[in-house]
């Protein structure tokens, strides 16, 4: 499965794109999108678009993840950046990815397996996993890469590989209590099921302004 994970602003958006096949991770490239301060907000905003539609037309993921919003002091850049995030998600909409959203919590929790781990050792441990020689500048972009690797882990759960032999057996789905699945359920399963249909061995070379990843 291919992975684009988003740690969204509006000054400094990280992207990292992975991919994950057998419990294997592969490093495609990781890097920010940015826009500079003094410009009117309304421009940044279109250039956060534009820059993560570049991102996802040149790597073609099949899964979007992104952190979901949490903030306790400042309102107005809670704002700011839940508006950066709103386009972020158009940009995935308007070409038919599912996204899957994740909190902080969540991302420690599966990175590091301590859902209060500080930082640093998010950022070490997503090296480690991704075997990177060092930790990913910017910080965004080390962060959207533990993002991807959170998604990686809840799409390749046992659980989720049940669900999966019945979607491509055709049966109908419902989850562990015998209710429907939701929509995104039915997302995750329609990502990781076209993903094990893809040929192997997709190319990694294209960067698309990002830096590629050096093992």
């Amino acid at each position: 499965m291919r992975i684009l994970g988003i740690d969204p602003g509006y000054a400094i958006v990280g992207y990292g794109a992975i991919e994950y096949e057998g419990n294997q991770f592969t490093t495609l490239a990781y890097g920010a999108v940015t826009t500079q301060a003094g410009v009117p907000f309304e421009r940044r905003i279109e250039q956060v678009y534009d820059g993560v539609c570049q991102v996802i037309d040149c790597y073609k993921p099949e899964a979007i993840s992104i952190e979901q919003l949490f903030f306790t002091t400042n309102q107005k850049t809670a704002i700011m950046v839940a508006q950066a995030r709103g386009v972020v998600l158009l940009a995935a909409m308007k070409r038919g990815i599912p996204i899957f959203e994740y909190t902080p919590l969540q991302v420690k929790q599966s990175v590091v397996g301590y859902g209060k781990a500080v930082k640093h050792q998010v950022m070490e441990m997503t090296r480690i996993l991704l075997h990177l020689k060092e930790v990913p500048k910017p910080d965004d972009a080390a962060d959207a890469l533990a993002i991807a690797i959170c998604h990686a882990h809840a799409a390749g759960s046992s659980i989720n590989k049940n669900m999966i032999l019945q979607a491509v057996g055709k049966k109908p789905l419902y989850d562990s209590k015998g209710g429907n699945l939701t929509d995104g359920q039915r997302n995750l399963l329609r990502a990781i099921a076209a993903s094990e249909e893809t040929v192997k061995g997709k190319s990694t070379s294209k960067t698309c302004g990002g830096r590629s990843a050096k093992k």
